[in-house]
């Protein structure tokens, strides 16, 4: 790994774990820190790509997380978590406190197991605000990385849309063929 480089494998984030925090173990793994603000959650209109994602009607409700993630204390992503309100709503995942063992180990517990993933990346440049809330220069480009989880029937349990600084990041894809 590179100086300032964070390598990152979503597979950790699909399944449910121990409990404890995966993003602060992964950061911990490096020897950095990893830490996370719920800055917003609860039922919001869906974007058309997150209506879509999770087959719900273009501006539905779903049940919003937005969070802010941090990196050795430093802003490093942007990570809005959705949920169709059948699932979410009334339960842990609708409020901003801390969700023992995950958000994964609390779907899994209400029996919504994820099976399958599709992610989408693209490189492009950060709207004003993600620009300030990642601290970033200008002219300089974010990912955006967009997850799909697919429960085993294929119906989405949850959408993320994840946005990073491009610099120093490096996303880990393993697959098993077969």
């Amino acid at each position: 790994m590179g100086e300032g480089e964070m390598v990152s494998a979503s597979a950790r984030y699909l399944a449910p774990s121990a409990p404890g925090d995966a993003w602060g173990a992964e950061a911990a793994a490096a020897g950095r820190r990893g830490t996370q603000k719920v800055v917003r959650a609860g039922g919001v209109a869906a974007p058309d790509r997150v209506a879509d994602l999770l087959g719900v009607e273009r501006g539905g409700q779903v049940v919003e997380r937005r969070r802010i993630m941090y990196l050795d204390g430093e802003p490093c992503e942007l990570t809005d978590t959705y949920y169709p309100v059948g699932i979410a709503r009334g339960t842990g995942l609708a409020g901003t406190a801390k969700i023992r063992g995950g958000a994964v180990r609390l779907l899994a517990e209400l029996g919504y197991v994820g099976v399958r993933a599709q992610e989408d990346v693209v490189a492009r440049m950060p709207s004003g605000s993600e620009r300030a809330a990642l601290s970033l220069k200008d002219g300089e480009p974010v990912l955006e990385l967009t997850r799909l989880t697919l429960d085993a029937a294929g119906r989405p349990i949850q959408a993320d849309v994840m946005v990073m600084p491009s610099r120093g990041q490096r996303l880990r894809y393993e697959i098993r063929i077969g």
